[in-house]
């Protein structure tokens, strides 16, 4: 038995069959240093009810699954140390052990999927590591998205990743990659990359019906919405590339590796930029958030 427990005003939007949006947990556990994650988490979820959509921030507290944080349980994990970071293979024996963790894309698809919550709002997906042909560093997330059917709003993969092997991973696995008003494929802190993207989809109403028709032909997993950072809030990705390449250098010259490797070269970026990124990071996801509340509005209309 699954001890899952919505928070009032989620479980109100589902009795009422209101739109709903789920929100990653780990942004603000391994993203942001507090207050500022508990603040950011907090607009976020206001982006969302303005956009007239219900918030459903994720995690697992004391071994119970949350789908929704109410203001004293958010503030408190936000607060949290040693909080665990939770993908596909230790979500379960987090919630067995009575554990507290804070869930990645992979975790709140699955979360997502089990409260019957179909949109999913985020930073940026994980992917294919550089140096992957040797080390297999590969997300979770990408197998994820060919089997759990959310549809996941992100600016695309984080930039510190191979974003071309990214892309090729997801074609194999027949996941819809979807650029949301253009034609590039947006790399988290640039709007813009020289990749193409795989398909392109202008107004939430499309990526709606897209939902429901891969779900009308029994097509397993989700879709990804590639949702570009406004231009005024973005960092060049000419700008980006060396101080990426001096990251992973740092990170290579000191054995880091596994799930280290994502917030050491965060962290790293973030000095290099004067905190830039941090601020980027931000209007993406706040960005993310008010997409992923239309696209579940358009669902909601569609009777999804």
């Amino acid at each position: 038995m699954i001890d899952l427990h919505l928070s009032a005003e989620v479980h109100a939007a589902r009795v009422a069959g209101k739109p709903v949006v789920a929100l990653e947990s780990t942004i603000i556990t391994h993203g942001m240093p507090y207050p500022q994650n508990v603040e950011t988490a907090r607009l976020v979820e206001q982006d969302i009810r303005d956009a007239g959509a219900v918030p459903a921030t994720i995690a697992v507290m004391d071994g119970r699954l949350h789908v929704g944080l109410d203001t004293e349980q958010l503030d408190a994990l936000g607060r949290a140390s040693g909080v665990a970071k939770l993908s596909r293979a230790d979500l379960a024996a987090c919630m067995a052990s009575g554990g507290t963790g804070a869930t990645t894309v992979a975790a709140t698809m699955i979360a997502a999927r089990y409260a019957g919550i179909e949109v999913f709002a985020t930073g940026g997906i994980g992917g294919v590591h550089k140096g992957a042909e040797t080390s297999f560093d590969i997300s979770a997330d990408l197998h994820e998205l060919a089997q759990t059917p959310v549809t996941v709003v992100a600016a695309g993969a984080k930039a510190i990743l191979d974003l071309p092997k990214t892309l090729e991973v997801l074609e194999t696995l027949g996941v819809p990659v979807i650029a949301f008003g253009q034609d590039s494929f947006p790399a988290f802190w640039s709007a813009t990359s020289d990749l193409p993207a795989p398909l392109r989809m202008d107004d939430a109403a499309t990526v709606a019906r897209a939902h429901a028709m891969r779900r009308a032909l029994g097509l397993p997993g989700g879709q990804l919405v590639a949702n570009p950072i406004p231009e005024a809030d973005q960092i060049a990705a000419g700008e980006l590339a060396p101080i990426i390449e001096r990251a992973q250098a740092q990170a290579d010259a000191r054995g880091i590796a596994g799930k280290a490797v994502t917030p050491f070269l965060l962290q790293a970026i973030f000095e290099a930029t004067a905190g830039r990124s941090l601020t980027a990071n931000i209007a993406l996801v706040r960005n993310n958030a008010r997409l992923a509340a239309a696209i579940a509005r358009e669902m909601s209309a569609l009777g999804s």
